[in-house]
Parts: structure tokens; sequence; C-alpha cells
């Protein structure tokens, strides 16, 4: 029997590795893994006698679990980016029917999985990733829905959780209060970060009842509250490090602070037009801190 489709000329709907790659999306995972490798960093741990398990918990927290929480991400605002991003691979079609959840449920439980060989510590952590993945997507809580609780639990889960997860799998121990600290400011900082990628969303997310900080607070004032969320636990962080005799990371911290804060004012003129552009360089100075803090909290 003919296939009506076929037989018309048109081509049937075929899977393209290329666009589950995409819908992974690489791009994303570099912080998770420079937390995990901070987390690394303060453990102490030597890297050449543990590289088998560092190796594996990469893997786990850029290619797994975070791209694993952008196909969970992207399959509940498929109808959002029809919108903001009509490329991406499942509003365009590239990736047809379910496939995209198919995708999601896979590297889920490929996570799952992976994590399990990370030992206890390893496995706990990735669960309560894979939680926060699918709540702050998926209804009926879908956390980011609100910007001030979903960007809180995407900083956490994005720089806190991999940082603590590879202190406590390399030391086979829970991490000591300072780790814990200077871990959980640095994920309140990137509660700011979240807020910036949030601006290439406005229209959709208006349109489609997504209560983002720039589209609750208007784009001025959301810049202002993002770049008080990156700066105030950074201050913390120099603060902290002085106070346990670390005066080089407490400095070093201070001058990419600095520099940060004048890449933040240029920023404010115009928020929308340059978040990609303090994206590329304003990060860039926040996560070198991050690893300088890391180093400093080694035993």
């Amino acid at each position: 029997m003919t296939n009506p489709v076929t037989s018309l000329g048109l081509s049937t709907p075929r899977l393209q590795p290329a666009a589950v790659l995409e819908l992974l999306k690489p791009v994303t995972w570099f912080p998770p893994m420079w937390a995990f490798g901070c987390g690394v960093a303060a453990s102490g741990a030597n890297v050449l006698e543990h590289f088998p398990l560092i190796a594996l918990g990469v893997l786990l927290t850029g290619p797994m679990v975070c791209g694993m929480s952008q196909a969970v991400n992207d399959w509940f605002d498929r109808h959002v980016d029809a919108i903001n991003e009509p490329n991406r691979p499942i509003p365009s079609g590239r990736l047809p029917g379910l496939t995209g959840l198919y995708v999601a449920l896979l590297w889920t439980l490929a996570s799952l999985l992976l994590g399990a060989a990370l030992g206890p510590w390893g496995f706990a952590a990735t669960v309560l990733a894979v939680v926060m993945a699918w709540i702050y997507s998926a209804p009926p809580l879908r956390l980011k829905q609100n910007g001030w609780w979903g960007n809180l639990a995407c900083g956490l889960s994005y720089e806190t959780l991999p940082w603590l997860t590879a202190v406590a799998v390399l030391s086979a121990a829970a991490p000591n209060a300072q780790v814990v600290a200077v871990a959980v400011l640095y994920g309140l900082g990137a509660h700011g970060i979240m807020t910036l990628n949030d601006f290439k969303s406005i229209e959709g997310d208006t349109r489609f009842g997504l209560r983002s900080l720039p589209v609750i607070l208007g784009a001025a004032r959301a810049a202002r509250v993002a770049c008080l969320f990156m700066a105030v636990p950074q201050a913390v962080v120099v603060a902290l490090l002085a106070a346990w005799d670390s005066p080089i990371a407490a400095t070093l911290v201070a001058l990419s602070l600095l520099a940060q804060l004048a890449l933040m004012r240029k920023l404010l003129r115009d928020p929308r037009g340059l978040a990609p552009w303090y994206n590329g360089t304003g990060i860039a100075l926040y996560v070198s801190g991050m690893m300088a803090a890391a180093v400093a909290l080694a035993p």
C-alpha cells in the first residue's frame, strides 16, 4: 500500500543526531563542570590518583545531568521556544513527536546509572540534581514560572551542588562548613547569571505567563537585581577568605569583583543589548574567582 505522505513527494521526519546534541545544549555544560572542578580543587585530592573518578564526575555533571536538564527544559518550553527560539530542535520539527521527551527520559536514566558509579555521595547528589531539573521545568511545580525561586534552584544546582559533590566523593565524607559556605555563596551569585539569561526570552515569557525577573521588574530593575545577586556573595567570600587567613585568595577574588563592577556599569546602560556581552566577559571573571577561592579551601 502506498504511503500517502511519500507519494506526495514529502519526506518522512527522521531523527537527526545533530539535533539531539543541540537539544542537550553543550554550551551550558561548562558551569557545572567548572563547579565540579572547583570541588576537586577544594578537596585537596591528588588529581592523577583519582583521575578516573574525576573524569566520571565531569562527564556526569556536564554532558549527562546538565544535558538532561536542557532536554527536559526544552520539552516543557517547546511552546515558549516557538516564539523565543523557533529554530530550537523541538519547535523547528527536527525532533518530531515525542522524541524530545524520550531523549529527556533516556538521559535521566543514564545519569542515575552513572551517578551510582560515584558511590553513595555521588548517587545521592545525582538523584537531587535530577529531581531539581524536573521540578524546575515540569508541571505542577515548574519552578521557572517564578524568577526568584527558579533562578535560585538553577544557581544552586549549577554551582553549589557539583562543587559539594566533588568534595564529598573524593573525600568520602561531608564537606566542611567553610567549603559549604563558599559553594552556597557562589550558587547564590549564579542567581544573577540566570537572570541575565532571561533577557533573551522576555516576549515569550510574557505571553506564556513565565514570571522571570525581567518580566516582573522590567529590564532595568532586573539588571540591577542581577548585579546585586552576583556582587554581594562575592564580597562575602572576600571577607570570609580574609578571616580564614587566605589573603592571596581574598585579594584575587576582590580584584575579580572590582573588574566585574566596572563591567556591570556598562551592562546597566543597555541590559537587553549587553547581557550576551556580559555573559562572555563578566562571567569569566566570576568563575575565575570561584577557582581561586576553591584552591584556598584545600586542606
